[in-house]
């Protein structure tokens, strides 16, 4: 079981849309969060060390991450999507977006 955490910077669009559509997907046990401190469900060092995988929508959330959580970062993978905060959330142009872009990082069914 791998487990992956989406993070965005609200927590309300783009993160939890991902843990919407990869929650049921074999193999995975996902969680979202957001770099700022009034999201919805803000990002921690437990979660930090919980993900075998973090999977973040712009690069500036790997750089939030790599200086609020450096010592929570124990050799985790963080993969970069380039998914601008331009849609809703389960958008379903977003919702192809992600399923195109997570591909070569998910488990084979």
């Amino acid at each position: 079981m791998k487990n992956i955490l989406f993070v965005c910077s609200q927590n309300r669009l783009r993160s939890p849309t991902a843990e919407h559509i990869f929650a049921d997907y074999p193999g995975l046990e996902v969680s979202s969060a957001g770099t700022n401190h009034h999201a919805e469900n803000p990002l921690t060092a437990e979660l930090v060390s919980w993900a075998d995988i973090i999977v973040v929508m712009e690069k500036r959330h790997r750089s939030k991450l790599q200086q609020r959580f450096r010592a929570a970062l124990r050799g985790q993978r963080v993969i970069c999507l380039d998914i601008p905060d331009d849609y809703s959330f389960m958008d379903p142009d977003l919702v192809e977006l992600l399923k195109i872009r997570m591909g070569r990082y998910l488990p084979q069914v």
